[in-house]
């Protein structure tokens, strides 16, 4: 199984690139991962809220391919410890599911149509964070749960 990360525009800050950086590497001994990111609008100042969602939805919707699994990282979805999690991905892994993809939306979240294409919603806490905060925190929980999948001494109890 291949995962990919796809976003709505770039990290622009170096600590937080760096961060994402260094778990994308570790990542890379555990599972096929990738982060594709989706560029900001072009004149989105001048867009409406749900313009805006709706012109992020089709670039988002072009980038899932029909075999994969769509999972929303969305403030309303299912929550998990980092156990859970760690439980839930090797569901996933065992599936035969050829490419996950989580997905961080813009900053007005999903279209209709991104929801309704969606398997699965994943809130991470019910904390509010920024999109690039988001990218840290998922890489490093995706890593964890690699690593308690495998028994290794990065989590403890």
């Amino acid at each position: 199984m291949k995962i990919l990360l796809l976003t709505i525009g770039n990290t622009d800050r170096g600590y937080m690139k760096e961060g994402i950086e260094d778990y994308v590497k570790r990542l890379s001994f555990y599972i096929p991962f990738e982060i594709k990111v989706i560029p900001d609008l072009k004149n989105r100042s001048t867009l409406s809220v749900e313009v805006q969602k709706e012109k992020e939805g089709q670039l988002i919707l072009n980038q899932v391919l029909p075999g994969d699994q769509l999972i929303l990282l969305d403030e309303h979805g299912s929550e998990f410890s980092s156990v859970e999690f760690a439980k839930w991905m090797e569901k996933k892994m065992v599936a035969g599911i050829r490419q996950l993809v989580f997905l961080i939306g813009g900053p007005y979240g999903f279209s209709k149509m991104v929801y309704q294409r969606a398997d699965f919603k994943i809130a991470l806490s019910q904390l509010t964070f920024s999109h690039q905060m988001v990218r840290m925190i998922f890489v490093e929980q995706l890593y964890r749960a690699m690593t308690i999948i495998k028994n290794e001494p990065y989590h403890h109890e």
